[in-house]
């Protein structure tokens, strides 16, 4: 657990720095080590792929409105105009590898998943504005955007992480359902 959450942090560093100096393929570069790693040490790694890629794209899609909306800019890392960066992808995608290790806990409660979504996003988009990997151009609207989105998001991505959980051990409690064959 202690090894997932370092390990996220580092990722983390490497994808805003790297964004924040005009280096985003380094930070995606380090973040995709991470996930492939998590993903080979993972109990059932297609389950766990199937929630990185579902996060990453509930990611790409919720920070591209942002960019849409004209509320937040990214310096660097747009693979396409008006769309997130690739490098905040791999943030979604590393913040994947924690909901079924060092997140779990959130299972408990969707309030205490909403409250640490509202309060942590706001602060790691805040902290990536300080480092200059982004700025947050109409501060008050980007702020109750992401506190409010992340809100909601994280309840429901620990839910997903619940479902498609390939880290817990494999049990026939943990296996997902056989399909009905007719």
């Amino acid at each position: 657990m202690l090894a997932n959450f370092i390990l996220f942090q580092i990722g983390w560093f490497a994808c805003v720095l790297g964004g924040a100096h005009g280096w985003p393929w380094l930070g995606t570069s380090i973040a995709m080590i991470i996930v492939v790693w998590h993903i080979a040490y993972a109990a059932r790694p297609r389950a766990e792929l199937l929630l990185i890629l579902m996060v990453a794209a509930i990611g790409a899609a919720y920070d591209s409105a942002l960019v849409a909306l004209g509320w937040v800019d990214y310096p660097s890392g747009m693979l396409l105009p008006g769309t997130a960066p690739h490098w905040i992808v791999a943030l979604w995608m590393l913040f994947a590898t924690t909901l079924n290790v060092s997140l779990r806990w959130l299972r408990r409660s969707r309030l205490a998943a909403a409250a640490l979504g509202a309060v942590g996003g706001l602060l790691a988009y805040w902290g990536g504005a300080r480092l200059g990997a982004m700025e947050l151009v109409v501060p008050f609207a980007a702020a109750a955007a992401i506190a409010l989105g992340w809100a909601v998001l994280t309840p429901c991505m620990v839910w997903l992480a619940q479902r498609f959980d390939g880290c817990a051990p494999t049990t026939a409690a943990t296996m997902p359902p056989e399909p009905h064959r007719a």
